[in-house]
Order: C-alpha cells, then sequence, then structure tokens
C-alpha cells in the first residue's frame, strides 16, 4: 500500500475516529444529560439537536467518510494484499454498514418519529423514554462501528 491508498487509508482512520468519537460522546454523556431533564425540555433540546445535527459540521464527515471507506474497499479488493486488504475490508465494512447503514435504517425513523411528536401531546413522556433507550443502544454501536473501522485501518497503517 503506498501514493494516493495510503493517504486514502489514513484520511478515512482519522474520519473514522472523528466520526466515532462524536458517537461516544453522545452516547456517554449528551444523552445522559438529556435524560435528568423533564421529558419535554428533553425532547426540546434532542429535537433541535437532531435538526442542527444535518449541517455540514457534521454531515460532511459523516457523508465523506463513508465514500472514503468505499474507496478504501475498493482499493482494497483490486489491489489484494494478503492480510492488508482484508484488514481493510473489515474496517470498511465496519463503518458503512455499522455507520452509516445503521444509521440511515435506525436512527433516522426514530429522529424523524420523534420530529413528529409534539411536545404537548400526552403520550410524549413515553415517546421521549423509548427513544432514548433505543436511540441510545444504537448510537452504541454506531460508535463502536466507527472505532473498529478506525482500529482496523490503522493496523494497517502502522504494520505497512
Amino acid at each position: 500500500m503506498q501514493g494516493i491508498q495510503l493517504y486514502l487509508v489514513v484520511g478515512a482512520a482519522i474520519a473514522s475516529a472523528l466520526v466515532g468519537g462524536v458517537f461516544y460522546a453522545f452516547s456517554s454523556f449528551v444523552m445522559a444529560a438529556l435524560q435528568r431533564l423533564e421529558p419535554k425540555d428533553g425532547m426540546t433540546a434532542m429535537q433541535a439537536i437532531n435538526t442542527t445535527a444535518v449541517q455540514p459540521g457534521l454531515m460532511v464527515p459523516f457523508f465523506g467518510t463513508t465514500l472514503a471507506h468505499i474507496a478504501v474497499a475498493i482499493t482494497a479488493i483490486s489491489n489484494w494484499e494478503n492480510g492488508v486488504s482484508a484488514w481493510l475490508l473489515v474496517g470498511s465494512l465496519s463503518y458503512v454498514l455499522g455507520t452509516f447503514a445503521l444509521t440511515a435504517a435506525y436512527h433516522f425513523p426514530r429522529n424523524n418519529a420523534l420530529a413528529d411528536t409534539a411536545i404537548d401531546d400526552p403520550n410524549a413522556p413515553h415517546v421521549w423514554h423509548r427513544y432514548l433507550v433505543e436511540w441510545t443502544r444504537g448510537n452504541h454501536l454506531r460508535a463502536a462501528a466507527s472505532m473498529v473501522a478506525a482500529t482496523a485501518l490503522t493496523i494497517v497503517i502502522v504494520n505497512r
């Protein structure tokens, strides 16, 4: 592995760690803090966070890292090196499936359902509690998948 592929792998590793760090922060203290609030206040805050999250500050690293991992997987397959390419594929699949696909299939629908729930809805506290549990559980997985991706690519970089 050399040249552009090396730079691509280094960039994808760093970006995976960045995205994983964002998800880790949410799992480790942001969601816990929101849970301490009254349901209507927690919901209001999370609805604002979800609106803000779909801005370039998160979306560029999130989607850019997905594209980088797809490119890493393609280069790993097209320039197969025993051992190295397997680690690259593990890292890329971990990010694309465990971070990107999980977000699309699991988190976006929950975020949309929360956005569609009015704060004064009598069922809002139940919706909020369920959201907290389910969303955070899935977010732990996203954080771990991003970190697995960063680790797998770093193993390749260090051992090249």
